[in-house]
């Protein structure tokens, strides 16, 4: 069989594009194609959005942070006949000065065609800019479609599919406003999928909706076959046995690393914090991913179980290793919204408040220090709103530097076997 693949991609943030993702994935399921998703950049919750819509897990494809055969790897792993990547952002923006690892660098990196979902609410004929534009920047780029989103009325589809035969790239379906297309938002984005109050229902109309304004036969021939993989270097796992926390407070775990590490031989377990679990007896390492543990503080703080296991796992020399909320989870305290303090398992000494809230978020590279989980460079990403009230009394465990390669503050803590810090790692840095 052979195997296809495109990307949803749009001129800006809010256009739409994670709606139209989940609605063509569950509208092609529906039709009885086998359909898997992907997300560029660094997500951790449309991918699981993804696997809702069409039943097949989701990976995150990151032309930043991720060299280009791991890229061809990741996406041809993927199940199904067709993968439809989602774009982040604008389809060229992308990080420092030159705006590398944008959609449009991942889509010219796999071979795969743009489809451009424009957000038409307040245009008519200017809906055809954007297309004009990216044909201006980008003249290599193949855009294989537009699809119109927002669209008010049958007089405003017409103008703006008549600016847009100017451009040459054909409309493959418009979408009218529906209140009930609407997904709910909090401070770091979406919901997750497992919060969603009747998530099967909605994604249900929302293929409704795009089966009947979306040309689906002329979106799949827009597709094109997707590259063969290469070779590529895994991350190192933790240990040989690794505890992964999982549950709502800790969900912020890549599937590329995690399979990784059991490509590598890894063996991997599960627990959950929020359900007062130990992490398995015989693990040798323990994984506390990000997530939203300022949002669960009070139950953390009370999980006791969970607490006494981790303390003797540190007292025994077992690796513990917490990333960003893991991070937090860590240390001695997370301060939450209302300015309430909660204990938190006390094995590093940090506290975090979310009370003081200041929003750090940007590409990252890495250098480990000391006895780091790894001994090589590294790329990954910041994203929290929460702040450092105190952070001292153990070495650091990264420095680091932004996407302009400015040099920043060193990152993290290492006390013993125990470390973390606010960064989430995607993968090893290329050299």
């Amino acid at each position: 069989m052979s195997r296809r693949g495109l990307v949803i991609a749009a001129p800006a943030s809010g256009s739409g594009k994670t709606l139209m993702t989940l609605a063509l994935l569950r509208a092609l399921k529906n039709r009885g194609h086998d359909i898997a998703g992907a997300k560029s950049g660094p997500d951790y919750i449309d991918p699981k959005f993804h696997e809702a819509a069409c039943g097949h897990p989701s990976v995150n494809l990151d032309a930043w942070a991720m060299p280009g055969e791991q890229l061809k790897y990741l996406a041809a792993r993927q199940p199904g006949e067709l993968l439809i990547v989602e774009g982040a952002m604008g389809a060229v923006d992308g990080a420092g000065p030159g705006g590398s690892g944008s959609v449009a660098d991942l889509a010219v990196s796999l071979g795969l065609p743009l489809i451009i979902v424009l957000d038409i609410a307040r245009q008519g004929h200017s809906a055809a800019l954007p297309v004009a534009g990216l044909r201006a920047l980008k003249p290599d780029l193949p855009l294989a479609g537009v699809i119109l989103n927002r669209v008010g009325s049958p007089r405003h589809e017409i103008m703006a599919r008549a600016a847009l035969a100017a451009t040459g790239v054909p409309v493959l379906g418009a979408v009218a406003r529906h209140a009930s297309l609407a997904m709910p938002e909090r401070h770091l984005g979406l919901v997750q999928a497992g919060e969603h109050a009747d998530l099967d229902g909605f994604l249900e109309n929302a293929a409704a909706i795009a089966g009947d304004s979306v040309d689906l036969d002329a979106l799949i021939s827009a597709a094109a076959g997707l590259p063969e993989p290469g070779s590529v270097a895994h991350l190192p796992p933790l240990g040989q046995r690794i505890a992964v926390a999982r549950d709502i407070a800790f969900s912020f775990a890549y599937p590329h690393l995690l399979q990784g590490w059991r490509e590598q031989g890894a063996e991997l377990s599960f627990f959950s914090p929020l359900a007062d679990e130990a992490p398995d007896a015989g693990c040798d390492a323990i994984y506390l991913p990000g997530g939203y543990p300022e949002l669960h503080a009070e139950t953390l703080s009370r999980a006791s179980d969970f607490a006494v296991a981790m303390r003797a796992a540190a007292q025994s020399g077992k690796l513990i290793y917490g990333e960003c909320g893991g991070y937090m989870t860590l240390g001695a305290a997370i301060i939450d919204a209302d300015g309430n303090s909660h204990g938190m398992l006390g094995l590093l000494p940090v506290e975090t408040s979310f009370a003081a809230r200041k929003l750090n978020l940007g590409y990252r590279r890495f250098t480990p220090l000391g006895d780091a989980p790894w001994n090589t460079a590294l790329t990954g990403h910041e994203f929290h709103y929460s702040s450092v009230v105190s952070e001292a009394g153990a070495e650091r465990l990264f420095e680091a530097s932004d996407a302009f390669g400015e040099k920043l503050a060193p990152m993290g803590l290492r006390s013993g076997p125990v470390c973390g810090s606010f960064a989430h790692i995607i993968a090893p840095a290329s050299v």
